[in-house]
């Protein structure tokens, strides 16, 4: 068997306190680990609010894991994803060439975007302290 690329997405329960969120996330790569898998990239996307309830919550925290691993892994990554009740859904995926191709177009955009960004000062560079605390004072 061939290793695939997978990519999983959780939402977890976004009521929870940021140190039990990071130790879900790390029994989450360890699930991965032991039974074979490598990990590629975490995209940690925080709380973010929901279009629509989902088992009584109005936010979510979004954790996407990227990697590769043998496709007998998915069953069981998805089935402590069921058994854990701070998970409120979840989605593994295979990813194809192209979409493989898409993320890695999509990683160097948003590398030469931030680049090209040009910071704008706030204050003037000639302006006094007089200047800055009256400014702070009208906003």
């Amino acid at each position: 068997m061939n290793k695939r690329v997978y990519e999983s997405a959780v939402l977890i329960n976004a009521a929870l306190d940021d140190d039990t969120i990071k130790n879900l996330i790390e029994r989450i790569k360890e699930t991965i680990a032991t039974n074979g898998g490598e990990i590629v990239e975490i995209e940690d996307w925080g709380r973010k609010r929901l279009a629509y309830q989902v088992k009584k919550s109005k936010i979510g925290y979004y954790v996407i894991f990227r990697f590769n691993s043998l496709p007998d892994l998915v069953p069981k990554l998805e089935r402590n994803y069921q058994l854990d009740e701070n998970i409120l859904r979840y989605l593994t995926i295979t990813l194809s060439k192209e979409a493989l191709e898409q993320i890695e177009i999509d990683k160097s955009l948003q590398t030469q975007l931030a680049e090209e960004v040009e910071v704008i000062p706030v204050v003037p560079p000639e302006a006094d302290e007089d200047d800055v605390e009256n400014n702070v004072k009208d906003v």
